[in-house]
């Protein structure tokens, strides 16, 4: 069984629903600009995307079909270990950039950003760890005892 196969059989995750009902918007506008900033800063744009909460505190994005014709060709040569190592340079480079359009959009702070692509598959992963959301009535709560 491949990843993949493993990825279908689990189904999708329940885990951050809520937050995908109430984010629709702000997770296709994280998508969009996902899309814009590999298209400036790697020079293309991946032909699929999603955005997806993954908890309470990280979002997913995850860019398929992204490669350039030279690391295409690269793949075709069997350089997998170099397209991923400038791939991985080329992503933490621009990493302001890339918390920039998710703190932006979700109005939370970044605390942690994670960057990985298959290169055998042409699929990447943007990963945001956000810090913890507060509740405001924990906040109000604490005081009363």
């Amino acid at each position: 069984m491949t990843a993949r196969d493993m990825l279908d059989a689990a189904g999708p995750p329940d885990q951050g629903a809520e937050h995908e009902g109430r984010d629709g918007h702000m997770l296709s506008a994280l998508s969009n600009e996902m899309v814009a900033l590999y298209k400036t800063q790697l020079g293309r744009g991946p032909t699929k995307v999603r955005s997806h909460w993954a908890g309470p505190d990280a979002l997913l994005v995850t860019l398929e079909d992204s490669l350039t014709p030279a690391e295409q060709r690269l793949v075709e040569m069997g350089e997998h270990g170099r397209l991923r190592d400038t791939r991985t340079f080329f992503q933490y480079a621009t990493a302001p950039d890339f918390i920039e359009v998710a703190e932006r959009l979700t109005n939370r702070r970044v605390r942690a950003f994670v960057s990985g692509i298959d290169t055998a598959e042409d699929v990447s992963s943007e990963v945001f760890y956000f810090d913890p959301e507060i509740d405001p009535s924990a906040i109000a709560g604490a005081g009363k005892e």
